[in-house]
């Protein structure tokens, strides 16, 4: 039998929340503050398993919404599990498909025992139970699962924002039971999450954490959180979240990506991040950099034989000049897309490795300081998965 999970907390700042942490799985060590790329299909998108593992990925992300539909769990169990079916090395969490389901409002219908909905592929109807999104999980084998929860939209009244919160309570429980009377099928452990909601009202915020807390979950993600609503709001969840979760469990914040958001969220306390923000947006040809971000597409690059960024060890950045990659994007070449990708999620992982080193050498809050005195923040609401 492979290491059961753990986690131990390596480094606290002393002004902030924010802390390193080391979690051991059965697929390796992760160390955070840890970004983890989205691979919605098994794959993260136009990158391979040996660009993901040149430029630091730790972990990644699979859905299972989206794997129970294709290719389904019965091949995924002949495959030996999503690792072996990707060859992929390292950590996967899965998360339950509850987002993409609920984000599917026209076709699923919510009710007491899971959720019944439309498949977006072919139409054909399915259930959600929490029994079977932790058996399609089993199958999936992922190093982390997630519970059924439901993600109410933004805004909500608040009496729909309770009996959600009930119901996600509910499910949970159920979640817990069925992965304790369930045996892994790969001969390693897989842990369990809860997630956390309540919208934007603080006392169910809170309520829902409590309730979560309760049952005592290996780990706890923060959920419903990037849906919609103001930064400030989203900010003031997060910090009431952060404060009354354990100190000696994880902390997953679920779907938010914007550098400048993740920066606060670590200031919280927040160990685990994925957002689709790196590779959606580079694949628009938009890219991270240390003063913010570039749209690779506008004119002024035409003649720009720099790298994207010159202090960046990526592939991309070490190859092609942002003249070049221009010239890619509006010839719709698929390279551009790709090595907009990689660099972004490179930037984030050197993001996070540049906040733990921050944080161990007791210097996060000037560290913090001197990111927001160089990074440019873009207007707009914070955007999810």
């Amino acid at each position: 039998m492979a290491p059961s999970f753990s986690f131990q907390v390596l480094s606290q700042d002393a002004a902030s929340r924010a802390r390193c942490s080391k979690m051991v799985t059965a697929h390796g060590e992760i160390f955070t503050p840890v970004f983890m790329p989205v691979g919605t299909q098994g794959t993260v998108k136009t990158l391979s398993r040996e660009e993901l593992l040149e430029i630091g990925s730790q972990i990644i992300l699979g859905n299972t919404y989206h794997l129970y539909l294709r290719p389904g769990a019965d091949l995924l169990t002949q495959a030996g599990g999503l690792h072996r079916f990707a060859n992929w090395p390292r950590p996967i969490l899965t998360d339950s498909g509850g987002y993409q389901v609920f984000s599917l409002s026209s076709l699923r219908k919510i009710h007491e025992n899971g959720v019944r909905f439309q498949s977006h592929i072919d139409g054909s109807y399915h259930e959600f139970t929490p029994e079977n999104v932790i058996r399609t999980q089993r199958a999936l084998g992922s190093d982390f699962m997630m519970v059924l929860d439901e993600c109410a939209p933004y805004p909500a009244a608040r009496s729909y924002v309770e009996n959600s919160i009930q119901l996600t309570t509910r499910w949970a429980e159920r979640c817990l039971h069925a992965w304790q009377d369930s045996n892994d099928l790969y001969g390693y452990d897989q842990t369990l999450f809860a997630i956390t909601q309540g919208g934007t009202f603080a006392d169910l915020r809170q309520q829902s954490t409590e309730e979560l807390l309760a049952l005592d979950f290996p780990g706890y993600a923060i959920g419903g959180l990037a849906v919609g609503e103001p930064k400030p709001a989203m900010r003031e969840m997060l910090e009431l979240s952060t404060g009354v979760l354990p100190q000696h469990k994880p902390r997953y914040l679920m779907g938010v990506g914007k550098p400048e958001d993740l920066v606060h969220a670590v200031s919280l306390g927040v160990d685990m991040f994925d957002c689709v923000i790196p590779t959606r947006n580079g694949r628009k040809g938009q890219v991270f950099t240390a003063s913010g971000t570039l749209n690779l597409t506008n004119a002024r690059f035409k003649e720009d034989f720099a790298p994207i960024e010159t202090e960046c060890d990526c592939y991309a950045c070490r190859t092609y000049t942002r003249a070049y990659l221009r010239h890619l994007f509006h010839a719709q070449e698929i390279l551009a897309m790709r090595m907009a990708s990689l660099h972004n999620v490179r930037f984030y992982h050197r993001l996070m490795a540049n906040m733990r080193a921050a944080i161990a050498a007791g210097r996060f809050q000037k560290w913090q300081s001197d990111f927001f005195a160089h990074y440019q923040i873009n207007p707009g609401k914070p955007t999810g998965v």
